[in-house]
């Protein structure tokens, strides 16, 4: 199965949310946030199999990572939750590997405010070197999470 669209990982990202606000609650996922999370999925996904989640643009803007066609879509929403409904769904098919990914970055990440995530990706190397606007390309984004993510761990 080849990459996804970036707003169909954000879907799967939407509905993982919404049914954990079923279970008890989380937090809404705003625009910023949804940004981040598409980023730290990019990342964990070029370091953990050597495969981009999705292949949308990655650039540089003032408050870190944001995948521009994404940010069309849910801007209108501003710092409010992006809300759902079952015919948001994902529409492509998730491999177990996809989800595996997905998973971690929702459960790990997921757990941080969108200015924490925010504040996260500004002292990370791959928007720190970008030039802002410009692409944050998957080898700098890879050669990072590689480091700070996957070589830890094995260590």
């Amino acid at each position: 199965m080849g990459a996804h669209s970036a707003i169909d990982v954000s879907r799967w990202f939407l509905r993982r949310n919404a049914i954990e606000n079923k279970n008890g609650g989380a937090d809404d996922i705003s625009d910023l946030k949804m940004q981040k999370l598409l980023y730290y999925a990019q990342g964990m996904s070029l370091a953990m199999r050597d495969t981009p989640m999705f292949e949308d643009t990655i650039e540089a803007w003032q408050h870190g990572p944001v995948v521009p066609n994404v940010y069309r879509i849910y801007k209108k929403y501003g710092a409010k939750g992006i809300p759902y409904s079952d015919d948001d769904a994902p529409q492509e098919d998730y491999t177990s590997e996809d989800d595996e990914v997905l998973e971690t970055v929702y459960n790990y990440f997921g757990q941080f405010s969108a200015w924490k995530l925010r504040n996260m990706t500004h002292d990370e190397d791959p928007w720190k070197n970008t030039p802002p606007g410009s692409e944050i390309t998957q080898d700098s984004i890879k050669a990072f999470f590689m480091e700070r993510y996957i070589d830890h761990e094995t260590a």
